[in-house]
């Protein structure tokens, strides 16, 4: 039996800052408050509803994660947040119309207690958005008030993770000072306008040893600066962009292609959603993030170094429509052109009638808990393990980002394996069939 690795108890509080709350913030926390009061199950969470398979088939041996290793559950948990705008959770999710009016008056109460810190902003990042309720002053100011923040949150609760769950900003190459802390520190004195607003959190919760998840295409905790603090700070990161609808649905679809060497001439995607994120997405820049983030999960899942016959010469289009009737209910169009034995053509039809935040809410939820167990666990940088969650998944430098759902399902549960001392799983299963399988010299 493998030895188990040594894991601080999930003791006293977990607190979870939220930067930005809007719908998919509101809808994570509405759930949470929901979930305390036994007024809704944890559907979707693999920290509270997940399991993991232990040993041989043989032993029919399941258990619950939450019950293989210490994760902090919806009682342990408290909130703070950030946002441009000063609403309350309660006001925020009446405006992002993703929930019931029934459901939010269940937790009402709670909704409007929890009340927004002034966010970092930077119009220049966020182009269609016009904040009312920011921080002031130079970068440097804005991410020492930061980390105030988060200093007087834990005067409240015994660890802190933070999470971005707001709008995507313009897409930005790493420069000059994201090379290295000290550059970046050094471009926080000047206050330089390559360092985002995303970034200033991200520096900011690393400083006060607070991990940290990056829920959007933001250049945040993927650049060499924040990989750097994070190992000087010994403190845990994870991006980029939650796995949400359409590239929830092309990491599931593609490598069932791929494993049966169907090959794949064409993938047209296209959305219409009206939320804020879709209003953010209008704008070029932004959407220029969520492009590169949407266009690269294919190329690793269709190898066309390994299947140049199937995979080379793929067209690949994303499209985003904002559609303001549509609202949170966002609709994903797929069109697959795929082609088999004698290169006979076929065609795939997808229409996913999804809602983001209803996916996006989840997932929040189990980065924050699974960034603490990291946290608590020894680990660390970056945190590939967690690819399960994410669109374009950070690696160590060098590797290729895995963007198959399976394998990624195995990696995250054989970690979780490994951290509670059990068998890793190979699904090899020759030890079943005994006489039948060849014995090696």
């Amino acid at each position: 039996m493998p030895q188990k690795l040594e894991i601080a108890p999930n003791k006293g509080k977990l607190g979870i800052m939220l930067v930005g709350l809007g719908a998919v913030s509101t809808t994570f926390v509405t759930g949470l408050y929901m979930i305390r009061k036994d007024l809704a199950k944890p559907i979707g969470c693999q920290a509270w509803m997940g399991t993991a398979r232990l040993g041989k088939r043989t032993d029919n041996r399941f258990v619950k994660l939450n019950e293989l290793l210490p994760l902090a559950m919806p009682q342990d948990i408290e909130l703070a947040a950030w946002d441009i705008f000063p609403d309350n959770a309660y006001e925020a999710a009446k405006a992002a119309a993703v929930l019931k009016d029934a459901d939010l008056e269940k937790v009402k109460d709670e909704l409007v207690a929890l009340k927004p810190l002034p966010g970092a902003f930077d119009v220049n990042y966020v182009k269609r958005l016009n904040g009312t309720h920011v921080k002031t002053g130079t970068r440097r100011e804005m991410a020492e008030a930061l980390r105030a923040d988060i200093r007087e949150f834990r005067k409240k609760v015994d660890r802190v993770v933070v999470v971005w769950a707001a709008s995507t900003e313009v897409y930005a190459d790493p420069g000059p000072a994201h090379q290295s802390i000290d550059a970046f520190e050094k471009a926080l004195d000047a206050n330089d306008p390559s360092i985002a607003p995303s970034q200033l959190y991200a520096y900011a919760a690393l400083m006060e040893k607070a991990g940290y998840a990056n829920g959007a295409p933001n250049l945040t905790v993927d650049i060499p600066a924040m990989v750097e603090l994070s190992h000087r700070m010994k403190t845990p990161i994870s991006g980029k962009d939650f796995k949400t609808g359409q590239t929830l649905m092309k990491t599931i679809i593609a490598p069932g292609l791929a494993n049966r060497l169907l090959g794949v001439k064409g993938w047209f995607s296209t959305n219409i959603l009206g939320n804020r994120d879709g209003e953010v997405l209008d704008d070029p820049g932004s959407f220029k993030s969520k492009e590169v983030s949407k266009a690269g999960v294919l190329p690793p899942i269709f190898n066309e170094k390994v299947y140049p016959e199937l995979f080379s010469d793929i067209y690949h289009k994303v499209r985003i429509n904002y559609y303001p009737p549509r609202g949170d209910e966002k609709e994903g169009w797929d069109n697959i052109d795929i082609f088999g034995w004698l290169g006979y053509p076929m065609q795939i039809k997808v229409d996913f009638l999804c809602r983001d935040s209803i996916l996006a809410a989840p997932i929040v939820a189990d980065l924050a808990v699974f960034t603490d167990l990291a946290a608590r666990a020894g680990f660390y940088g970056v945190q590939e393990w967690l690819s399960f969650f994410y669109k374009t998944p950070q690696t160590a430098t060098g590797l290729y980002p895995e963007h198959d759902l399976f394998i990624q399902k195995v990696k995250f549960k054989n970690t979780l394996r490994w951290m509670a001392g059990e068998d890793l799983i190979t699904h090899l299963g020759l030890d079943y069939y005994g006489e039948g399988v060849p014995k090696k010299s």
